[in-house]
């Protein structure tokens, strides 16, 4: 990997980074070839191919068509299956999750070492078979290759998810993390939204329970074989589109700076560099509960709202809305999260106080709505809203806000790990560290809601409220005492082999003249 570092290099007169994350001007080198090459479009210049603006936006795409198209279909509740046969999709998401939980801790070796392409080619794979088991359940109720196919996702999404969050977290310069975590989380979003409006126009008229006209007239309220396969088709080619991105060691910034990362990665060193982002950053375990808390809600949202109280169309109108709010939190808050002229600590802990009251604002509003129904109701053939009814708007926009709740949390979060260190090594740990966790706790509650007998909605409803207001409490004390405004190069290099001249993009100045390097 060292001499994927070296090699012919322009001279360009630019503004570039210092050792402490400052800007000033000087002469950056930027290496020859296709991939360095800047295009224009009219007055436009687009960034080149092997940077990160090209490189975030491709992993965007990658994930447009994977987990966009799995936060699709499961947003309809049961993975677009009957209300009373919701039990196969809680198993394989239980599965899912549990085997996501073990896999993704661990995950940022994993990548660390094979690289991102092989990352994310192997994650994408596993939507595509997840997607085709529930087209296969439809018609023969194999309920075996249903779990399969959530265990076999679960070992996938670790590891796509680590490779994701370290290009996200890792390749922007400190000033534009909240942008880039931003337009991820829309074009990502993207893909749920389409997938939403795909399962809406094919099931437009598949309102008070009729049967979907696709010959399967056993699938009463459920999709249409049409869905799946859809939704596999794109699937399959997110994967194959995780092939065009490059490795973290050819990508390079407008400055000239380059990615931090180990030059040669082993087994050894990143099993050993796990336990060190551990043991010398200790303080992330405050943020292991914001992790755990951050997907328990999907299933609550999914399942005990959207899934038994609306009608199939409706519940695709009320999906299609949900990831339309979540990419405009994204935009709010990422962009927010930016802001300039206000320091970095200060943007921390107004993003800690913002989320404290969306805490208490939006779940106040789901906590009134809870009251309408309870699981016994919900059972014994209850009225099911229809977007022509009386009194949807109401449930419909706290289901939007429910969304918008989610892009908040989840960019907040990006973002407070993001402005901990600027090392794509120790960020892909951190990446796995959070989709593991969040996993773990994703998998106990779908769990419970597969039961034969699961806890009340209300139950269900005050565990996410106290998850979410606790974490973040508990994660207070990160926003206060380790964020800093910026985090200097020397301090982000101790956690690898490389040295200043490796990633800074220009030669190091010292003091004295005398001491100047090559």
């Amino acid at each position: 990997m060292a001499e994927a570092r070296k090699g012919p290099t322009t001279t360009r007169t630019q503004y570039t980074q210092s050792s402490d994350h400052s800007v000033e001007p000087g002469e950056v080198k930027i290496p020859r070839g296709w991939k360095y090459k800047s295009l224009k479009l009219g007055p436009i210049a687009l960034p080149w191919y092997a940077s990160p603006e090209s490189q975030l936006i491709l992993v965007s795409f990658v994930c447009f068509l994977c987990p966009g198209m799995f936060n699709a279909l499961n947003g309809l509740g049961g993975a677009g299956q009957l209300h009373e046969d919701v039990s196969a999709a809680d198993a394989s998401n239980s599965a899912l999750y549990a085997t996501f939980a073990v896999v993704g801790f661990f995950a940022g070796t994993v990548v660390n070492v094979l690289g991102i392409r092989i990352a994310l080619s192997f994650g994408g794979l596993g939507y595509c078979v997840y997607v085709s088991s529930y087209l296969c359940y439809s018609h023969t109720k194999n309920r075996g290759y249903v779990v399969f196919a959530g265990l076999m996702l679960g070992s996938c999404a670790g590891i796509l998810w680590s490779a994701q969050g370290a290009i996200m977290m890792s390749y922007p310069p400190e000033k534009l993390k909240g942008r880039f975590i931003s337009w991820f989380w829309i074009i990502f979003n993207l893909g749920a939204v389409i997938g939403g409006l795909a399962e809406l126009v094919l099931n437009f008229k598949n309102s008070k329970n009729d049967p979907v006209s696709d010959g399967n007239k056993s699938n009463k309220n459920s999709v249409s074989d049409g869905t799946y396969i859809c939704f596999m088709v794109l699937t399959f080619l997110g994967a194959c589109l995780s092939w065009t991105l490059v490795d973290a060691r050819h990508v390079v910034r407008r400055d000239g700076s380059r990615i931090i990362l180990m030059k040669q990665p082993t087994w050894k060193t990143e099993i050993l560099g796990l336990w060190e982002t551990l043991w010398n950053d200790p303080y992330v375990i405050f943020l292991f509960p914001m992790f755990f808390a951050s997907n328990w809600f999907y299933t609550y949202q999914f399942n005990d709202v959207n899934l038994v109280q609306f009608n199939i169309r409706t519940r695709a109108l009320n999906n299609t809305l949900y990831w339309l709010a979540q990419m405009f939190g994204g935009l709010v808050f990422g962009f927010a999260l930016d802001f300039p002229n206000i320091r970095r600590t200060t943007r921390a802990t107004a993003a800690w106080v913002v989320m404290f009251v969306l805490t208490f604002a939006i779940w106040g509003g789901g906590y009134v709505f809870q009251k309408r129904y309870t699981r016994p109701t919900a059972n014994n053939n209850h009225f099911e809203y229809d977007w022509k009814s009386d009194g949807y708007v109401g449930p419909m926009f706290l289901y939007i806000f429910y969304g918008f709740y989610d892009a908040a949390w989840q960019t907040c979060v990006y973002w407070f790990m993001g402005a901990i260190s600027n090392n794509s090594r120790k960020l892909a740990n951190f990446a796995g560290f959070y989709k593991g966790i969040q996993s773990a706790g994703a998998a106990i509650i779908w769990r419970l809601d597969g039961l034969h007998s699961p806890p009340p909605y209300m139950n269900m409803f005050a565990s996410c409220w106290i998850l979410l207001a606790s974490s973040l409490v508990i994660a207070l004390p990160v926003m206060l005492l380790k964020i800093k405004d910026t985090v200097p190069v020397e301090e982000d290099l101790k956690f690898t082999d490389e040295t200043i001249e490796d990633v800074i993009g220009h030669n190091v100045i010292y003091d004295f003249p005398e001491q100047e390097k090559a």
